[in-house]
């Protein structure tokens, strides 16, 4: 997202990422990829599962999440969506709960999501959320790859942060 602040900034568009991990983390890692953007933490409130990214255990062993505008069967039905996100550690989900040092429940409970604001004489409006593949837009290398001849080449564990693609 380096290369697309200063454009935004140019319209009137503020960009700034959130996550639920502590700040300390999160700007480590952030040096780590060479990113300059802002980035927030959202460890100590509840802004992610506002906005429907982030669920408890509780909600997902009951089937109280809604992702994506869809309601999701609990996690113990053996019926899996067409997400994947239920399943065993040899899916693509499984694998990268496994990169991040988890199982695919804790995996599974932060989703990807977006979401636009407006501030209008000092109220701020929520005007836009996307979620799931409706994500896909903002990554800059799935445009790349969509158009390459085989495509994002989905197998496994497809994609990996800049200095671990030796490690595969």
């Amino acid at each position: 997202f380096n290369g697309i602040v200063v454009h935004l900034e140019n319209h009137d568009v503020a960009f700034s990422a959130v996550s639920r991990a502590p700040i300390d983390k999160l700007m480590a890692f952030r040096e780590r990829m060479g990113w300059s953007f802002d980035w927030a933490s959202s460890f100590t409130s509840d802004f992610n599962s506002d906005f429907n990214v982030w669920f408890s255990e509780e909600q997902q062993r009951e089937g109280g999440i809604e992702y994506n505008y869809r309601r999701e069967p609990p996690a113990n039905n053996t019926q899996q969506n067409t997400l994947e996100w239920r399943g065993d550690s040899d899916t693509p989900v499984g694998l990268m709960a496994g990169m991040t040092g988890t199982d695919i429940a804790t995996f599974t409970r932060d989703r990807p999501g977006v979401s636009a604001f407006v501030m209008e004489n000092g109220e701020i409006y929520h005007t836009y959320s996307g979620y799931a593949r409706g994500v896909d837009g903002l990554w800059g290398m799935y445009q790349w790859l969509d158009r390459a001849p085989k495509g994002r080449n989905e197998q496994g564990v497809w994609w990996r942060h800049h200095d671990r693609y030796d490690q595969a």
